[in-house]
């Protein structure tokens, strides 16, 4: 095994390297797509975690959309994550992959009734080579979780069966992210992610939690917001460009600055109409319910530049999380669900 490759094996990249390809030897490497049509309100996700269990690797894999509050998940025998580029595959023991996708494309089969096709043109991926979401921490070896938002935008066209639904949907706004580290999630975590403002091409990604390697351990949260117009800026290196977050059970609050800029976001989503999913647990080849996930929250972003006012945006399709073990259990308690399950239909409203 190569210096770099040892390196990698780590969950570390170096600067002007390659996150969006798989880092061999970590425990999860997880993936995520969001669609968002703004003229319907309608919002999809897709997610695959590539898991190394006892016996091998196995897929955490999840499909859920609104406003029907569908909701699908499954632990799968059988995945992999392409070491070159961006590539997934999961549940592929002896079947057909139930989730397959690449920078382009996307096929999700969770059953008759739980099927995703997408493809997607016109990608605004990643922009800055030298770092990726993480930023400096990129290069930190070992540390629990990374994160890289690859891709900030484009027009997806598919169709998907979302339980009794079939929605077909053509130039839709789309974000492709990844996250990877040790044994899955951090003990607490916040992320937030919103297109639908009046500018199409305008997105917004947030990340956040407490980050550990060794005796290290720190609480960060990176901001990144691509602004009308196609320039993208990161915040939230300590020191430089620190980001502040206050997250509550419905609502979050962040600010930045660094470099020039200073950027406030305000969101907010009803803890009633939260998607619990799942969080793999990959040496106990398992997952469980750990991740309070609203696919829709109001959202208000604030951006200046020494002092001036750049843009300010508004959405109402913000995807929001708070995530942490404790919070989805006593969640699906207070809904008189069982926490050991993870395919409860945790996500509809006004219960």
């Amino acid at each position: 095994m190569g210096m770099i490759r040892r390196y990698r094996s780590t969950g570390a990249d170096l600067p002007f390297g390659n996150p969006t390809a798989a880092h061999r030897g970590v425990a999860m490497e997880g993936y995520f797509w969001r669609i968002t049509e703004p003229h319907t309100g309608r919002v999809i996700i897709a997610l695959c975690g590539v898991n190394q269990g006892p016996n091998g690797p196995w897929a955490t894999i999840g499909l859920a959309s609104w406003p029907n509050g569908f909701l699908r998940t499954a632990a799968l025998d059988g995945a992999w994550a392409d070491p070159s580029c961006l590539g997934v595959a999961g549940g592929t023991d002896g079947r057909a992959p139930a989730f397959r996708g690449d920078a382009n494309h996307l096929t999700v089969d969770l059953g008759p009734d739980a099927r995703l096709e997408l493809r997607v043109e016109d990608r605004a991926d990643w922009p800055h080579a030298g770092l990726g979401g993480s930023s400096v921490f990129q290069m930190i070896p070992a540390l629990n979780q990374y994160w890289h938002p690859w891709m900030l935008g484009g027009r997806a066209s598919g169709i998907a069966v979302l339980g009794g639904e079939t929605w077909e949907f053509d130039n839709a706004q789309v974000y492709g992210e990844k996250n990877w580290g040790r044994e899955g999630f951090p003990e607490a975590w916040w992320w937030g992610q919103a297109q639908g403002f009046e500018e199409s091409d305008a997105c917004v990604a947030f990340a956040g939690g407490i980050v550990t390697s060794g005796p290290l351990r720190t609480e960060v949260t990176a901001l990144v917001v691509r602004l009308p117009g196609g320039q993208v800026l990161r915040l939230g290196n300590p020191g430089i460009s620190p980001v502040v977050t206050t997250t509550e059970d419905e609502s979050w609050h962040l600010t930045g600055r660094g470099y020039g800029w200073r950027v406030e976001v305000r969101a907010s989503a009803p803890l009633n109409q939260a998607f619990v999913l799942p969080v793999p647990l990959p040496s106990e080849r398992r997952n469980i319910a750990g991740d309070l996930e609203h696919l829709v929250g109001d959202l208000q972003i604030s951006v200046h530049r020494f002092g001036r006012h750049i843009w300010s945006g508004t959405t109402s399709l913000a995807a929001l999380e708070h995530g942490g073990l404790d919070r989805a259990r006593d969640e699906l308690l207070r809904r008189g669900l069982d926490p050991a399950r993870t395919d409860a239909p945790t996500a509809r409203t006004g219960e």
